[in-house]
């Protein structure tokens, strides 16, 4: 958070000027700047520099969209249930900050440079890319660390690692300007392209590292997160096609066209303002809604629908910590008996009901081994009901289990 206060300096800086403006300006004002616009401010509605109307458009409506995007998560917030989304919060809050200031640093070229001013340039751009990139860094080990072991680090040990790695670079800006404006003297904006681009080697290697544990994401055993991973892996790509494409024109497109000294300070803001969409589009909306979807209801398994498989039937179960081979057992004894005891009951009621139970009764590992199910049963299993003799006893189904349907 330490690009807050030059942010705030950049403001009070840019106010200072506007008050202190030299009301007697006799210059002719540029076309479209004569509703009260004056210099060094002109490039916010020249038209005929129409570049800068552009940037400062498409730089507002970026704010706005990531103001609301930051308020909705905010206000949807107590909803988000899930431990593993709920982490990914305050990276991606995070990462709305930086973005919000690398739209707010675009406007800080539409303005005629100054000592002040090239110094918080200096010192911000570098910082608010290594914000940006250490927020895909994290998601990329929090999507890793899920797809591995099914669980996800803090939010906020996410979002103070991702500082941690931004002040890096923070530290490498500060000792550039150390060495150059006050050790050499030099001014703030007098600098080579090529000092410029080496002092942000930093944030590339961030890029990079993001972009490996993107690729590290996908190989995770859980299917839900993928989603995220593919998102994050498109928008690292994305970032690093930009980088060496504002890099490669900052450094030898520009020299190439001979538009050297006056092209340096467009590149510099649209490579902000694209990156800063870049970022919005391809990650943080998609992040953000993904976190703020209500986890799927699970369905309610049909109790009465015999079509179902025994493995399902059995996973329903009230009795399932009972062993499969007991439950077997029980109810071959419920439904089974044997011809002794059958003979025993024909001859019982021919005698009398009291010597019906005079006989001896057989074992129960006995009676388990003849099965003699009930006609529910047999509906139920897919069997035919016999209508023969009771001495025609079906044998029971090879795949038969014993299942317990009630």
């Amino acid at each position: 958070m330490a690009f807050l206060p030059v942010l705030l300096l950049l403001l009070l800086t840019v106010a200072q000027r506007a008050i202190g403006q030299d009301s007697e300006d006799s210059e002719a004002l540029p076309t479209g700047c004569g509703w009260g616009l004056v210099r060094p401010y002109t490039l916010l509605c020249d038209l005929d520099s129409i570049w800068g109307v552009a940037v400062e458009s498409v730089a507002a409506g970026g704010v706005l969209t990531a103001i609301m995007l930051a308020l909705i998560l905010l206000c949807r917030l107590h909803h988000i249930g899930e431990a593993e989304k709920r982490s990914g919060v305050g990276p991606i809050l995070l990462l709305l900050l930086g973005i919000l200031g690398l739209f707010g640093l675009s406007f800080a070229y539409l303005i005629e440079q100054d000592e002040s001013l090239c110094l918080i340039q200096r010192a911000l751009w570098g910082v608010l890319f290594a914000v940006c990139f250490s927020c895909l860094l994290v998601q990329g080990v929090r999507l890793r660390r899920i797809g591995r072991e099914r669980r996800s680090p803090g939010g906020c040990a996410l979002t103070g690692l991702a500082l941690g790695l931004s002040a890096v670079q923070g530290i490498i800006a500060a000792e550039w300007l150390l060495l150059t404006v006050l050790r050499e003297g030099r001014p703030a904006c007098e600098y080579l392209p090529m000092d410029f681009s080496l002092a942000c080697s930093y944030v590339l290697a961030l890029l990079l590292a993001a972009l490996a544990a993107a690729s590290l994401a996908l190989c995770g055993k859980t299917r839900q997160w993928r989603c995220n991973a593919i998102w994050l892996l498109v928008t690292c790509l994305l970032s690093l096609l930009l980088w060496v494409a504002w890099v490669g024109f900052y450094l030898y497109g520009i020299e190439w066209l001979g538009r050297s000294p006056e092209w340096n300070d467009p590149a510099l803001a649209i490579a902000l303002v694209a990156q800063g969409w870049l970022l919005l589009i391809f990650h943080a909306i998609p992040e953000a809604h993904i976190c703020l979807r209500p986890p799927p209801q699970p369905t309610a398994p049909d109790y009465f629908d015999t079509s179902q498989n025994s493995t399902r039937m059995r996973e329903t179960s009230f009795d399932e910590d009972i062993p499969l081979s007991h439950r077997q057992f029980v109810e071959n004894q419920g439904y089974g008996y044997s011809d002794e005891n059958a003979a025993g009951l024909r001859s019982g009621g021919a005698a009398g009901p009291h010597n019906s139970n005079t006989g001896p009764r057989p074992s129960a590992p006995f009676r388990s081994n003849v099965y003699q199910p009930t006609e529910m049963t047999m509906i139920l299993n897919g069997g035919a009901v016999s209508t023969s003799s009771q001495s025609q006893v079906p044998s029971a189904p090879p795949t038969y289990t014993g299942r317990q349907l009630w």
